[in-house]
């Protein structure tokens, strides 16, 4: 059959260089990815046999098998799983069909300077391609179950690769490394010896669901050649294929656990929590989840993968069942196993099965019992959490109707109360000022903006405290006005503001009155003048140093959600917010001087004094103009007269 060659992408070709040239500290980690992709493999024809009968593929020994030629120094690992179709190894092993490639060579550079780079690999697909940092050729030979023919790929890593069509090839893929020569200085061991392999196999894939095998090297004779009455050995079983999640807790370690995750996730670090849940009675089921240390790298991009594996009676039927976990906790990882399942599902049935429903709702809410456990006992761990996952976590507050106090009780934000700390809701309330009836907010692109808004100016003057939420997704839940321990969640940029105590409200609402007739022919003015920007113009009690601000109606959308509505091609009609004045600033007192002495027979001066402080405010709190051109010429002419 013809070969055919073929580059790598350019991404590709850099990432294998950095391979085989980087510093990783532990190059063991090539076979644990080996490995795991076998057993990815017999999973998926398990699963491909139970669908489809008609592929004639041999389920009766599926096995990964371990195989070394010291004299030839080759290292095999071969599996007789579901392979590869000629168009399948041409996608996934001559590309990297990851979106995140260049942001992994950028991570990698810097790993690469902080001694950090072990964590990487698994993160980004590239598994396969660790072979490289220890083999400086390697062969995989491929048939996919049901097809006739195989396919054959080789590579040294250096910018190419050959595909060729064979006619006899085992069902299953196998990877033949032809291994650098040892060298301890660089950390490469001598990976055809039975006592390493054995080593690695045990720490990193001894909880695999399928027997590792190794085939034990045959005694030699005093001439050096294998002795010519050794019979075949039988392969040796490396692994235990022991399901942890099976197994009671005083049974297991911590380190096991977490090779389980690593192998799940392909994640280099620990866990930062291990969850265990069995449910016994009508319906049995065994979860064992884990909430990562760090959040990956493509958690909010379109067709992340979540981390559920579900089985059957130890039976693997899927690897990233949606069904089992809410999308705001999808960088869980995990494997549930149910007793009372048909093997024979599929992700629609999945989608309506009662069951499933529950198993859903159960495991949700033992997530977030468990971080409401981490916050009180280990504060620490719970602030890596919420740094890593704080900003997902929130997406259910806009989903999970039935968990959103509990969501809400282990979230935390950021205040005007501590710069660097963040606090919770329940923090907050005990610390509301007698009298304060809601816990008060303000969104924005950022802390800084937030608190240089006019908006928290009285909040400011008067010590209350108000939470600071810069998320994207914060502008969306809060629309909902939920609640928190009776108290509900109010924008200080909406609505009237009402502080202090009742005594202190009735001072102010009597002054304001006073107030409000002596600027009444302002404000009616303005509002006319302004109609096709503003509904409504009046004195503000949020303002102490500004002139003036834009606030919205207590139930109008924010224009920053406007935006996002937009920005998602949902149009939705401009909606005119409301212009508040200082009436203690000087430019608003001599500007109503100014409209009762000379009003009606000004012409266009006062009027574009109004559009500027309309402008002023709207700029004050990061809006756009809507005609930039005519502020910078207003502006220019007012600065003109002052010279």
């Amino acid at each position: 059959m013809p070969t055919e060659t073929f580059e790598f992408q350019v991404e590709a070709r850099q990432l294998l260089q950095m391979m085989i040239h980087s510093i990783y500290s532990n190059k063991d980690v090539f076979l644990r990815e080996l490995v795991s992709n076998a057993s990815d493999a017999l999973d998926k024809l398990r699963l491909e046999a139970l669908r489809d009968d008609s592929i004639g593929a041999d389920v009766s020994d599926l096995h990964i098998a371990i195989e070394t030629d010291r004299q030839a120094r080759t290292l095999t690992v071969r599996d007789n799983g579901i392979g590869m179709s000629h168009d399948e190894v041409v996608q996934l092993i001559g590309t990297i069909a990851n979106s995140g490639t260049a942001k992994f060579l950028r991570e990698l550079k810097e790993a690469e300077k902080n001694a950090a780079a072990d964590g990487l690999i698994g993160q980004f697909g590239v598994g396969f391609y660790s072979s490289f940092m220890v083999a400086d050729e390697v062969t995989l030979l491929t048939r996919r179950a049901g097809e006739s023919r195989g396919t054959r790929w080789t590579s040294s890593g250096e910018g190419t690769y050959t595909i060729e069509t064979v006619d006899s090839a085992p069902q299953g893929t196998s990877v033949t490394l032809h291994l650098k020569p040892e060298d301890t200085d660089d950390q490469l061991h001598d990976y055809v010896s039975p006592w390493k392999i054995r080593e690695i196999v045990k720490r990193y894939s001894d909880f695999i669901t399928w027997p590792v095998r190794m085939v034990p090297e045959a005694a030699a004779g005093t001439d050096g050649e294998e002795g010519a009455d050794d019979a075949p050995r039988e392969p040796e079983t490396l692994n235990s294929m022991k399901a942890l999640w099976a197994r009671s807790r005083d049974e297991v370690t911590d380190d096991e656990y977490h090779e389980l995750y690593k192998h799940i996730s392909h994640d280099w670090s620990a866990p930062l929590e291990t969850i265990r849940l069995q449910a016994e009675g009508t319906f049995e089921y065994q979860a064992l989840l884990f909430i990562p240390s760090h959040a990956p790298q493509d958690l909010f991009m379109q067709g992340y993968r979540r981390g559920i594996q579900l089985y059957v009676k130890r039976v693997f039927i899927m690897d990233d069942c949606e069904a089992l976990m809410p999308p705001y906790l999808r960088f869980v990882k995990g494997v549930v196993d149910a007793q009372d399942l048909s093997l024979n599902v599929s992700r629609e049935i999945l989608q309506q099965d009662r069951q499933i429903q529950l198993m859903h709702r159960r495991l949700a809410k033992k997530v977030l019992s468990t971080v409401k456990d981490m916050m009180s006992a280990e504060p620490e761990r719970y602030a890596t959490f919420w740094r890593e996952f704080g900003r997902v976590l929130k997406e259910g507050l806009l989903s999970d109707f039935e968990n959103r106090e509990a969501i809400l009780g282990v979230s935390s934000f950021a205040t005007t109360h501590d710069k660097d700390e963040p606090t919770t809701l329940r923090q907050y309330v005990e610390r509301m000022k007698d009298g304060q009836e809601h816990i008060f907010y303000l969104t924005g692109e950022s802390r800084q903006a937030i608190e240089n808004s006019p908006h928290m100016e009285a909040f400011r003057a008067k010590g209350v405290e108000v939470l600071l939420l810069t998320d994207p997704v914060d502008e969306v839940w809060v629309e909902a006005e939920p609640e928190f321990d009776g108290k509900k969640l109010r924008s200080v940029a909406k609505g009237e503001v009402d502080l202090g105590t009742e005594e202190e409200k009735k001072e102010a609402a009597t002054e304001r009155e006073g107030r409000r007739q002596e600027y009444a022919d302002l404000l009616g003015w303005m509002t006319d003048r302004l109609s096709d920007t503003v509904k409504e113009v009046r004195l503000s009690s949020r303002l102490t140093v500004s002139p003036a601000c834009i606030v919205s109606d207590a139930h109008d959308a924010t224009p920053a959600l406007e935006n996002m509505y937009r920005a998602m091609g949902q149009e939705i009609p401009q909606v005119k917010r409301i212009l508040e004045l200082n009436p203690e600033h000087p430019l608003v007192s001599g500007l109503n001087r100014a409209h009762a002495e000379r009003g009606e027979t000004d012409g266009t001066g006062l009027q574009e004094t109004a559009e500027l402080l309309h402008d002023l405010a709207l700029l004050a709190e990061g809006g756009e103009l809507g005609d930039p051109s005519r502020f910078v010429r207003l502006m220019a002419d007012r600065l003109e007269r002052t010279l």
